[in-house]
């Protein structure tokens, strides 16, 4: 490797480091536990794309690439790591529920506007709404999950919709898996457009500017935030039009399209 590629590379995961360890410091996750999941981590994806290439994968030819001892590369191997599946599931399937009640007309007033819901129903119920977009959880695990992060609001009328989207506030573990999930894809994404060809590579793009006048940027966030979920609404649709039957032969595709948003007020303390 290049002096110059490994500088940039260096400044790169240094750059990706340091909002990721604030997050770590802020939970209290020790550098020690960091770094056994940094050579896990190494193992893992080395393992992976050896075996990618057709080839067998050993715990020598890993050890060479990654710069680990035999040894280490073998306990990493069989570490066990436990990912939290159930949070991730209910991460996005509530991001089903959430997306068809703004999309679906079943669910929506004559207005287009998501309607307020009775819970039980064979008809634009909760229940109805839950059972055909969020698979197995029952209606009243799902209620419990948006009421906790203040998505929905339970009433004599019915359930209301409070936010278009689904953003677990009041769930900290949920929260944890949006960055062990988004980032990653975001990473991904950045990765296979590093190595593919021009008519391979995915969208990736950002608008910025860095001569924002502080007074306009809350302005700015309800605009982004209004033209991004109007631009998601669509897509959702376009996806859930385009959904494969569950006894169709082909296996389906994971497919996802992501928006963020930043600014340097909060990180000044001048955030309005």
């Amino acid at each position: 490797m290049s002096k110059s590629l490994n500088n940039a590379l260096s400044a790169a995961v240094l750059r990706i480091l340091r909002p990721l360890v604030a997050v770590l410091l802020r939970h209290g996750l020790p550098y020690g536990a960091f770094a056994e999941l940094a050579r896990k981590a190494y193992v893992d994806e080395a393992f992976a794309q050896a075996a990618a290439t057709g080839k067998r994968p050993t715990v020598s030819s890993v050890s060479a690439v990654t710069g680990l001892t035999r040894k280490e590369t073998k306990r990493l191997k069989e570490l066990d790591i436990i990912d939290d599946e159930a949070s991730s599931k209910r991460y996005s399937r509530a991001i089903r529920v959430v997306s068809a009640w703004v999309s679906d007309p079943r669910f929506q007033t004559s207005e287009g506007a998501p309607a307020i819901l009775p819970l039980e129903g064979q008809a634009a119920s909760f229940a109805l709404l839950v059972k055909e977009f969020s698979g197995d959880i029952p209606p009243a695990a799902m209620l419990s999950v948006l009421e906790a992060s203040g998505t929905v609001a339970v009433s004599d009328k019915g359930i209301t919709l409070l936010e278009r989207a689904y953003l677990p506030a009041a769930a900290p573990l949920e929260k944890i898996d949006i960055l062990g999930t988004d980032v990653a894809e975001l990473i991904a994404t950045i990765g296979h457009n590093l190595a593919g060809g021009p008519n391979e590579r995915f969208f990736q793009r950002k608008v910025s500017n860095v001569l924002v006048h502080p007074d306009f940027i809350p302005a700015f966030r309800e605009l982004s935030n209004k033209k991004s979920q109007d631009l998601l609404e669509v897509y959702h649709r376009w996806l859930a039009d385009h959904e494969m039957e569950q006894s169709a032969d082909s296996e389906p595709c994971y497919v996802a399209v992501g928006i963020y948003y930043t600014d340097n007020l909060a990180d000044k303390g001048k955030d309005k």
